[in-house]
């Protein structure tokens, strides 16, 4: 080989090789280094494990037999072959169920966050700190609704966590979780804010945090940080289909925690603003019928007596779409708004009825501590009328007003084939409003649905087992 053939190639080697080291730079500068943030903050956070006694009713393998019909030798060969249970007091066979979770220390005094799922129904509560110790934690107080739980260790400068304003995070933003998944104490997970303000079945009070931060059974309770080193929410479900993490996982903003919290710290509960409504999501054909330009805000579908929105003369029908100023998109927006007020406070709605806009001022209330159900029944016979959409309907009785809240209505009798049994209308469903219209008896009903317009989104109000909700259909030519 020649020299300057040499030569030529020790240059492109040379530049490749440098080439390398730019484009291995470049990304390390574009990658995160957490390394500063886990040495400070896992000292603060720690491994929850609770025991839970119960009565044992079963061998490790199967059903305990019944050993009372048994002849005596044959009793006293399982009796000596059986494992032995620990036995409580009473005398009672004991077994204990554990769990683990994660949780942090917010106070150098040992005030400590974590889930409510992971302490529930616990005799005895462990906290476990970073150095291996382990503390007997007392149960300070829990909000099944947000689902967190604040505990108290004896302690004197503990570590501590520094909080967060989970109001400020963005989507694409970089997080880590720090937690015990399957009982591996102090796993790191690291990931980016996928969406704020998520709300999921049966979490009506927590606008969420989704990330795609790894979260396994054991993270539930820990800490989820920003790249300040700040908590900015409490790791707390995943959504899955197989059992394990794919990618979803969801996180209770930092800033409600910690307001539970200390409304846990003061008063033992948490209490929270009501309006006494039941609302529902806006969709294309709903906004078509109430004459909205597009789907958005929240439908109320039944305004409980005596509650506050009855009072403030909010009525069915009305399409909330602010509260405060704060628009409400979707109608999960409205319930994490009104729950953040407190007793007595103004709620400033914006509201569209019959097609105009118009403004509300409500005094909110308080939550009730138990979420009640309004039931009702069916049965009962009055003047039937039968009606273009295919079902036979009757008026409700004085007891079924009553029972539902209402001054009128009619109860189906009978669905036949037709428009009401294509969007799964139901014998014992009771319809209060039509196109817009309050349904005072079974005549009225009649003649309303007798105008209904053809190839139009045509709105109704339907009460099933208490609960009332708005659907749409169109009436063919």
């Amino acid at each position: 080989m020649s020299i300057p053939r040499l030569k030529s190639y020790l240059s492109m080697f040379a530049a490749v090789l440098m080439l390398g080291q730019v484009l291995s730079a470049q990304a390390e500068e574009g990658l995160p280094d957490f390394t500063t943030l886990v040495e400070q903050a896992s000292p603060a956070v720690v491994n929850i494990s609770t025991k839970q006694k119960l009565p044992d009713r079963r061998m490790a393998a199967g059903q305990m037999p019944d050993l009372e019909g048994l002849p005596p030798m044959f009793r006293e060969f399982f009796e000596r072959n059986m494992p032995q249970q620990p036995r409580s007091p009473r005398g009672d066979r004991q077994r204990e169920a554990q769990s683990l979770g994660s949780g942090f220390i917010i106070s150098s005094d040992g005030y400590v966050l974590t889930n409510n799922h992971v302490v529930a129904d616990a005799d005895e509560i462990i906290v476990r700190l970073s150095d291996r110790s382990e503390l007997q934690a007392k149960l300070v107080g829990t909000d099944p609704r947000t689902d967190v739980a604040l505990l108290k260790v004896d302690g004197k400068n503990l570590p501590t966590v520094k909080l967060g304003d989970s109001e400020k995070l963005k989507v694409g933003e970089w997080v880590l979780a720090i937690g015990s998944p399957f009982g591996f104490d102090h796993s790191v997970t690291k990931g980016i804010v996928s969406a704020k303000g998520r709300t999921l079945p049966n979490d009506t009070y927590v606008p969420f945090i989704q990330t795609d931060v790894a979260i396994n059974p054991g993270n539930s309770g820990g800490p989820l940080f920003n790249m300040n080193g700040e908590v900015v929410g409490i790791n707390s479900q995943i959504f899955t289909r197989s059992g394990g993490f794919m990618g979803l996982s969801f996180a209770i903003p930092i800033d409600v925690a910690i307001d539970v919290s200390n409304q846990l710290k003061k008063d033992g509960k948490v209490s929270r603003g009501w309006l006494g409504v039941v609302i529902q999501e806006v969709n294309k054909d709903l906004a078509e019928s109430f004459g909205l330009d597009k789907p958005a805000g929240a439908l109320v579908a039944q305004v409980l007596e005596n509650g506050p929105a009855a009072k403030g003369g909010l009525q069915v029908g009305d399409v909330i779409l602010s509260m405060n100023g704060q628009p409400i998109i979707m109608s999960a927006d409205l319930p994490h708004l009104v729950g953040s007020l407190k007793d007595g406070e103004k709620a400033k709605l914006e509201i569209i009825r019959n097609g105009k806009r118009q403004n509300l001022d409500i005094s909110v209330g308080a939550l009730p501590d138990d979420d009640a159900d309004i039931a009702t029944g069916v049965e009962g016979s009055a003047e039937r009328s039968s009606n273009r959409l295919g079902v036979s309907v009757a008026d409700l009785t004085a007891e079924q007003k009553k029972a539902l809240e209402l001054k009128g209505g009619v109860v189906i009798k009978e669905v036949q084939d037709g428009p009401a049994a294509m969007i799964g209308l139901r014998p014992g469903d009771v319809i209060s409003h039509l196109n817009n219209q309050a349904i005072g008896s079974a005549k009225e009903f009649t003649e309303i649905a007798k105008e209904l317009p053809k190839n139009r989104s045509v709105s109704m109000r339907v009460l099933r087992q208490g609960r009332a909700s708005f659907i749409t259909f169109k009436l063919a030519e």
